[in-house]
């Protein structure tokens, strides 16, 4: 069977894609000042983060990890990419062990900072989008949301960008009654 491999997060036609988020962002709002994007490998980050740079490198662009495991904000303090601890938790979409080598370049240069989350922030965030908006969030989709909830992001004009809603019943339950599922 033949066919291509297209890597999810490094290849550049993915991450392009991603960044036409960021051209319907500054569509609906366009005095945005801060824009927090959860980190898994980096494409999402990138693509957004890339309009941003371009059309309004005014806003802020902040990734947003969990304190399980928060490779983008100890490789840009060691100022490249380096490995960090990793605690597998419900936040399953971001937080891996490393920077991806062949991202590190576009994630330098178009990631303003970093903020991460404890769990129960996260829980929090997920539990307050379902109540309040309706929406179900995976833990890493609310991560942004627990960033702006948490004061950490700033003030002014602040987007979430919530990206994933891919979360199992039983750990979605005790996050609805305020608990950090097992």
């Amino acid at each position: 069977m033949a066919g291509r491999f297209i890597h999810p997060v490094c290849d550049r036609a993915v991450i392009a894609g991603n960044g036409t988020i960021g051209l319907e962002i500054l569509e609906d709002l366009p005095d945005v000042d801060t824009v927090i994007i959860p980190y898994g490998g980096g494409g999402l980050s990138c693509g957004i983060a890339s309009v941003f740079k371009t059309l309004k490198p005014s806003t802020k662009i902040l990734a947003c990890e969990v304190e399980t495991a928060a490779p983008l904000t100890a490789s840009l303090a060691a100022k490249k990419p380096v490995s960090c601890n990793h605690q597998a938790s419900f936040v399953d979409g971001i937080g891996g062990k490393s920077v991806l080598p062949e991202m590190w370049a576009m994630v330098e240069n178009l990631i303003d900072g970093t903020v991460v989350m404890s769990l129960q922030e996260i829980v929090d965030a997920v539990k307050f989008l379902a109540e309040h908006n309706h929406v179900i969030a995976e833990g890493a989709g609310a991560a942004s949301v627990a960033a702006a909830m948490s004061g950490k992001a700033g003030d002014g004009n602040i987007v979430c960008v919530v990206s994933g809603g891919n979360i199992d019943v039983d750990k979605l339950i005790p996050i609805l009654q305020g608990n950090i599922p097992n």
